[in-house]
């Protein structure tokens, strides 16, 4: 009667942490889907930013990164990272509802933001197959290199920060991880890539571009703001630790974002539609400690700092960065990693466990590596193979000279 009992508690327990583990899979793999269809958002925000001519070559840029940046991340920077690979029997892989294979595609859309992200600083006049080398190399080995260090401890470094400031580094979704690592390396593609042709004069005049299609643009911000909900809030990666604070906090931070710059924009739609990215961006480290009023004030800081700095780089630095990503995540990223250390003390509301030298000096590393690995990326490829279309190709855009076919071709055809 007694091992009747006993066994019947067991099988209860056993049905207990199935459920669990059906859960927690279901649970990241929306979380994967929801990130996934934020690619859709890339691709679109950056065909709505560039002229005409180059709308096809942005669409078929995001959806191949994609590809390589899987097989990448599934055979080389997945094993760097976290030490897994996915080289046993299937039998094996679908131990625990294949929670581990599902955790790997979550991850992954992640490592497939970087060149998304740079993507976007490139576009125009990039040649496509040297950039697809590029991604291969920054997902299979520069970010996974970092991430390993934020998110798996390697090399002692969150030890030493624990010993030292008392807290570890702390990126809850990525402000550093991922979007100041893309933004920082797509500032060193774009230093190496140079300006578009005509965009500065020798006489210091500038060439405007205005984004071919404001519709489209706001459509790639609105997909990337509601799927952005699922990067930041299932970066739980488990459901027992599911945060409503994680979903308004990045509501707040979308809506500061948006508002500042709405202001310091002067209305300007560009502005507008890029404002609650650089909120996000910016609330992803630390949107699981912050109070609701702080990740406000973070993500209107981030917008009003994207207006501002982006008009700086293109203007005053004539610095040619198409969709302003070294401002966008690049800055905001690393604001995002410094304020997790500021909103996130109990001081300011926040729920504590984080330093803020922690912050910076974690924030401080991510900005090195991505900046140095971007460097040497895109560095060796110039040498070797050239990054740059030639000004035929630039003039008649990419999508003729890479794709052979425009956007509307049924408009240009002469029939």
């Amino acid at each position: 009667m007694y091992f009747a009992a006993w066994e019947k508690f067991a099988l209860k327990e056993m049905g207990l942490e199935n459920l669990k583990i059906n859960n927690d899979t279901l649970f990241i793999l929306l979380g994967a889907i929801m990130v996934l269809a934020m690619h859709a958002g890339f691709a679109f925000l950056e065909l709505g930013t560039v002229r005409k001519k180059n709308q096809v070559n942005a669409l078929v840029k995001i959806l191949t990164d994609f590809a390589i940046s899987t097989l990448a991340y599934f055979f080389i920077g997945y094993v760097i990272a976290y030490g897994v690979n996915f080289f046993s029997g299937a039998e094996e892989l679908a131990q625990k509802s294949g929670y581990e294979l599902v955790k790997f595609f979550f991850l992954l859309t992640f490592a497939a933001a970087i060149p998304a992200i740079v993507s976007g600083g490139i576009a125009e006049r990039a040649k496509f197959h040297p950039q697809m080398m590029a991604t291969f190399m920054l997902v299979g080995f520069v970010y996974p290199f970092f991430e390993g260090i934020a998110w798996n401890h390697h090399l002692g470094i969150q030890g030493w920060l624990v010993t030292t400031f008392g807290d570890e580094f702390h990126d809850f979704a990525g402000s550093v991880v991922v979007h100041a690592v893309g933004g920082w390396i797509g500032l060193a593609a774009v230093l190496l890539l140079g300006a578009r042709r005509g965009r500065y004069s020798k006489e210091g005049r500038i060439s405007a571009h205005p984004p071919s299609s404001i519709p489209f643009l706001a459509l790639g911000a609105w997909i990337l703001t509601v799927g952005w909900f699922g990067f930041n809030v299932m970066s739980a990666q488990e459901i027992g630790k599911i945060s409503g604070l994680v979903a308004v906090n990045s509501l707040m931070a979308m809506v500061g974002g948006t508002l500042t710059a709405l202001w310091f924009g002067r209305n300007d739609p560009g502005f507008v539609h890029n404002g609650p990215l650089a909120g996000l961006v910016a609330v992803c480290a630390g949107s699981d400690l912050m109070h609701p009023i702080g990740a406000l004030f973070v993500g209107g800081i981030a917008g009003a700092l994207f207006v501002m700095m982006f008009t700086l780089t293109q203007n005053r630095w004539k610095i040619d960065d198409v969709l302003g990503v070294w401002p966008l995540h690049g800055l905001c990223g690393a604001w995002g990693g410094v304020a997790a250390g500021i909103f996130g003390l109990k001081e300011f509301g926040g729920i504590g466990g984080v330093s803020f030298m922690s912050q910076l000096c974690g924030t401080s590393l991510g900005i090195g590596i991505a900046f140095a690995g971007g460097i040497a990326v895109y560095g060796l490829l110039k040498k070797f193979v050239g990054i740059r279309l030639s000004a035929e190709e630039e003039f008649n855009g990419t999508d003729l000279s890479v794709h052979q076919i425009t956007a509307t071709p049924e408009r240009e055809s002469g029939w």
